[in-house]
């Protein structure tokens, strides 16, 4: 007798086990079914704000009419390598047909942080040797 009543709590206990369903975090659906649904579209167009770039002051190790070679001036021995910017192109093939940036001269180059293309380059060029 003893061996059916705990048959059938052994039996129970595994039709238990085997029913049971995992828990679920059922908080966030229940809040979510109970909220309104709203299906509006904002939509707002603002224009792409001008990325402005960082200045970088060096001096030339070499220039050309393609790229520019240059060291910092806070750290000498950090050297970039820059190629034109489409605008500034036009600009530094003139500078360079009048005889160019030489070596030694102070430059400041605007460009964007982690590229290798000059937005814009101020500086006196050297005269002409």
């Amino acid at each position: 007798m003893k061996y059916r009543i705990f048959a059938g709590f052994v039996t129970a206990a595994a039709a238990l086990a085997i029913c049971a369903t995992p828990a679920r975090a059922q908080a966030p659906v229940a809040a979510a079914a109970a909220a309104p649904i709203v299906s509006e579209v904002v939509s707002t167009v603002v224009g792409k704000p001008k990325p402005k770039g960082e200045w970088l002051k060096a001096k030339v190790i070499h220039a050309d009419s393609n790229s520019i070679i240059v060291c910092e001036q806070a750290n000498e021995r950090m050297c970039h390598t820059f190629s034109f910017a489409a605008p500034l192109k036009d600009k530094m093939t003139e500078i360079a047909n009048k005889g160019g940036y030489q070596y030694g001269d102070n430059v400041k180059i605007r460009h964007m942080t982690g590229e290798t293309e000059a937005l814009e380059i101020k500086g006196k060029p050297s005269k002409p040797i």
